[in-house]
């Protein structure tokens, strides 16, 4: 069941992150050969953060 949940938590923060960069990158004006690279390394930051909670939250459970 936390399984679950965590996965459509993670889901909707991973989106509304991804929503956030994007607007970022509009405002600054960042040119698109940079833009992958600032996606990738804010997906695979959240993705260390999001499994790190679950790791903590199963270990508590």
């Amino acid at each position: 069941m936390i399984l679950i949940i965590t996965i459509l938590f993670s889901l909707l923060y991973l989106f509304q992150i991804n929503k956030m960069t994007y607007a970022l990158c509009e405002s600054k004006e960042i040119p698109e050969e940079k833009q992958q690279k600032i996606y990738t390394t804010v997906n695979v930051l959240v993705t260390i953060l999001i499994v790190s909670f679950y790791v903590e939250i199963l270990l508590q459970v």
